[in-house]
């Protein structure tokens, strides 16, 4: 397999422009790259370029590679064209297998054959989607975290029949462009961090409907408490330093058996209508009348902050 080098990649295309979609795009652009972007929404062609032109302050702060430029995002009227002279693709459409899987139909036969797709399916397994594609060798899982023009991590897994150096080309596509990449080692339904976020999640709900705390007060645990460690280091390194000198042994052999204890009394929880109506009544109160969108500007401001932080701690 030829694939070119993933430093000098200069064309991307973006299948599927929704939220992630778009996001990716205004990445892609803030690199230095050219993006040209498929998504059969009504008013895609204009909706897109605004949200690159709003997420441009935000990526301006966070510094642009040389030749950045939003005016080099560019509208196809369909999958074919965006992908035409494209060096990679991602593809970012609705989290739905059905239609995924007509997606791929449409053009496998069209991808180029030098060239590394990557989904961003949120859960879907990868193997599913490739199954008897032409390309399947090169398609790969490129799953951003939210937003991704602003977030780095990326994770990467190869499925069933995905070639292992369109895998390693992929880790080094997203590293070489702005991105800090993950390899999985295996598939599994909602990859890594969705599920370390949906455990935590089921902890968090099992809190609020068992009067443990309020929507607010969980939060807050978790934004103004173990949230700020977790920006810098992860459980595992946390955990081993909170073994002092002994580390990660110390840490096990004194603290192991209380935890196991938490986990034994720790429960399923079921979004029953009386939860998503508790669940959705205290976001409300703790939102205290800010929009959705109002909400998300506050997130990725303070996200800029942070990250110019952990740059400069570099």
């Amino acid at each position: 397999m030829h694939l070119p080098d993933p430093r000098a990649v200069k064309r991307v295309g973006i299948i599927g422009a929704g939220t992630i979609g778009a996001s990716w795009a205004a990445h892609f652009l803030a690199r230095g790259m050219d993006v040209q972007f498929w998504d059969p929404g009504p008013g895609s062609e204009s909706r897109v370029p605004r949200f690159v032109a709003d997420a441009w302050p935000a990526l301006e702060k966070l510094g642009l590679a040389p030749g950045a430029d939003p005016a080099r995002l560019r509208y196809c009227d369909d999958v074919q064209s965006a992908l035409g002279d494209v060096q990679f693709v991602q593809e970012s459409a609705p989290e739905d297998k059905a239609l995924k899987l007509a997606l791929y139909e449409s053009f496998d036969a069209a991808l180029p054959e030098d060239v590394v797709l990557a989904s961003s399916t949120s859960g879907l397994l990868l193997s599913e989607l490739q199954a008897r594609r032409s390309g399947r060798a090169r398609y790969v899982l490129g799953h951003p975290f939210n937003p991704p023009h602003l977030i780095p991590l990326v994770e990467v897994l190869g499925g069933r029949e995905t070639a292992p150096e369109a895998v390693d080309w992929a880790l080094d596509f997203y590293n070489a462009h702005g991105k800090t990449a993950i390899r999985l080692k295996k598939e599994v339904p909602g990859h890594l961090v969705n599920r370390l976020q949906a455990a935590i999640w089921r902890e968090a709900i099992d809190a609020v409907v068992s009067g443990v705390a309020s929507v607010e007060d969980v939060d807050k645990a978790i934004a103004y408490g173990p949230g700020l460690r977790w920006a810098l280091m992860g459980p595992h390194q946390i955990f081993h330093l909170a073994g002092g000198p002994g580390g990660m042994r110390n840490f096990l052999e004194h603290f192991g058996p209380n935890i196991e204890n938490w986990w034994r009394d720790m429960r399923d929880v079921t979004l029953t209508p009386e939860v998503k109506a508790t669940l959705i009544a205290g976001v409300d109160d703790e939102s205290a009348g800010r929009s959705v969108e109002v909400l998300a500007a506050e997130r990725d401001e303070r996200l800029l902050d942070l990250l110019d932080m952990l740059k400069r701690a570099r």
